[in-house]
């Protein structure tokens, strides 16, 4: 690996395309193990820039603000009320144009690094309504030009905020700037949601759950509005730690340690139980995967409702600032990066320089009001019904446990995909070979099935994948994540984002016959269930098969299929052939038979 040379699978490409499908993810996930995606240091450096770009251009503009001094002055104004103010717009402002999670390389954009604003600026691009036969004027899927007035005016309206000066009137008998005029926020807020009801991409992007809260706790009084953002952050910390309550976060710990620059790669295979043989997750990865669970349910417990701003109080922001720095260490697919900075400067600006300010001292119950369904009932509902909330609303955050789907392409379907609609970049392995070559890039877009197959999900994708496409030789299989890059502009594992509303919409676009294009969609783990449902659905045809999979299967078996389609899958209804392309033969039956759906041909489970 070089500054600009990936480090790749040592298998020539010829070899590697006369392989099995099993036998490519043996292969590329016992790479993974000690060199992750073999990035290069350029890719590296790049997240780098980007960090420093977001603090310093966060600290340029906030500076700018009437009052408080210039950027070489930040210590005397960095705890002033307005600078978080104006700090949650800015970051806001980041995600929501494309700068922050889900850009650059390790989301398999290369060229151009970002999507977002160049998508949504763009009448014509695909884009994903919420609940299009509940809300009025939110049918279709088309981005129109009042989709991008409406997203224009986020942004208008976001630099304009920054714009503002402190109001001194809303911190009385204070030395303060002041605080934002409440007033002002109104067209942020009424843009971003009247937008979220057209499109949740853009919605979701701009991590709403958090930031776009957050701006409606700027109409309360000082105290509260402090008070509101400690609850927002201690939502996030118990929300993220109650998403790993399950047996698939130890896999990735595993797997970003594996893809940590700073790890030596000596010690990658020590998360494992028995490298190459066994990729199961090792005890050491279930050790961390625990300290990590319990750090973000006690430190933040004693930071909010305990904490006095002694020794203690500082002891425990160190060890939190320590935490999410080594969450950004690891550079997570996805790359969170100025989520976690984020955390750490509020670490120190709501429990340190504003540590005065308790929990115990809310004076109004409306800010309860405000926060709780959003902070308890939605979590609550997206953890027992994860098919009808977002991971991120949510709060499950990277735990492991998300929606996925895997794409299968016949003949030249993803060629026609890409030429059927108006994107502005082209499918990542293409960007790649843009970069480097067709090999370079065939090896690189492998190493994405390699990070999902690792995933306890993922061995129920590749199984999936094993039972949709066998006897067929001429499958392409593509990660539905690199498909909603390249459809909508943004991926940052959702899988919501690329299940069968986004085939629909390729369908209406490119008209692809029967059993050319097949997705198979994998919802996450409800709390209270050990299963995940699945459905299959072909892009002509619609569902095929509906089911469910079992957490402990997953947890027995290896990132890489057995031979055949044997994975076991239970309570199948099936309305069509899984090979419903003319003259396929469908999927061996073996095993016990499952309850057809009524008035529909049934195909029995199979089980091991």
């Amino acid at each position: 690996m070089g500054f600009m040379t990936p480090r790749l699978v040592p298998l020539d490409t010829d070899t590697y395309r006369a392989l099995p499908r099993r036998e490519r993810l043996e292969a590329l996930t016992r790479h993974w193990v000690e060199h992750g995606f073999g990035s290069p240091f350029a890719v590296y450096l790049f997240y780098v820039v980007k960090c420093l770009l977001y603090m310093g251009g966060a600290a340029l503009v906030i500076s700018l603000t009437p009052g408080l001094g210039s950027v070489a002055d930040l210590a005397s104004w960095w705890s002033e009320p307005v600078v978080y103010q104006k700090l949650i717009v800015f970051t806001l402002l980041w995600e929501v144009i494309g700068l922050g999670c889900g850009s650059g390389p390790l989301s398999s954009r290369f060229s151009p690094p970002v999507g977002s604003a160049l998508y949504w600026l763009r009448p014509g691009t695909i884009r994903l309504p919420p609940w299009p036969d509940k809300v009025p004027l939110t049918r279709g899927d088309r981005r129109t030009l009042a989709d991008v007035l409406l997203y224009a005016a986020v942004l208008a309206s976001g630099v304009w905020l920054l714009t503002r000066p402190g109001d001194s009137g809303r911190l009385p008998g204070s030395a303060h700037v002041g605080l934002l005029d409440p007033v002002a926020v109104v067209p942020l807020i009424v843009a971003l949601a009247l937008l979220g009801l057209r499109d949740k991409t853009v919605f979701l992007a701009a991590r709403a759950e958090q930031y776009g809260l957050s701006l409606l706790l700027f109409f309360f009084p000082y105290g509260d509005m402090f008070i509101g953002f400690q609850l927002v952050m201690l939502a996030i910390w118990w929300g993220a730690a109650t998403s790993k309550l399950n047996h698939h976060f130890p896999f990735v710990v595993a797997i970003m340690m594996s893809n940590a620059p700073l790890m030596p790669r000596r010690l990658r295979p020590l998360f494992y139980r028995d490298h190459p043989r066994d990729l199961r997750p090792s005890r050491l990865a279930f050790l961390l995967a625990h300290v990590g669970t319990a750090t973000e349910y006690a430190v933040p417990l004693y930071l909010v409702f305990l904490g006095d701003g002694g020794p203690l109080t500082w002891a425990a922001l160190l060890y939190m600032a320590v935490f999410h720095l080594h969450i950004l260490s690891t550079v997570p697919m996805g790359v969170p990066l100025e989520w976690n900075l984020f955390f750490v400067f509020s670490l120190f600006y709501l429990f340190g320089a504003h540590g005065d300010i308790s929990v115990w001292h809310l004076h109004s119950p409306w800010l309860l009001v405000v926060l709780l369904p959003t902070l308890v009932l939605l979590p609550l509902l997206g953890n027992l019904r994860p098919d009808l909330v977002s991971f991120l609303p949510a709060m499950r955050y990277y735990a492991g446990n998300w929606a996925t789907s895997a794409w299968a392409f016949t003949g030249d379907a993803l060629d026609r995909l890409e030429t059927g609609l108006t994107t502005v970049s082209r499918l990542p392995q293409q960007q790649i070979a843009a970069l480097y070559d067709a090999d370079t890039a065939l090896l690189l877009a492998g190493k994405v099935d390699a990070w999902r197959s690792l995933h306890s999900h993922g061995r129920a994708l590749a199984g999936l994948v094993g039972r949709l496409t066998e006897g067929e030789e001429d499958v392409v299989v593509v990660e539905g994540e690199l498909i909603a890059g390249f459809a909508i502009g943004w991926n940052f594992g959702e899988g919501h984002l690329h299940d069968d509303q986004l085939l629909r919409a390729v369908q209406a676009r490119c008209g692809f016959a029967p059993g050319e294009v097949r997705v198979i969609c994998l919802e996450g783990q409800p709390l209270h269930r050990q299963t995940q449902d699945y459905e299959i659905h072909d892009a002509a045809l619609g569902l095929l098969e509906s089911g469910h999979v079992t957490v402990g299967d997953m947890l027995s078996r290896q990132p890489w299929p057995t031979d055949g389609p044997d994975y076991p899958v239970y309570g199948v209804r099936s309305r069509h052939p899984l090979r419903s392309a003319p003259g396929a033969p469908a999927v061996p039956a073996p095993g016990t038979p499952s309850v057809p759906a009524p008035g529909t041909p049934s195909l029995p489970d199979t089980a091991s």
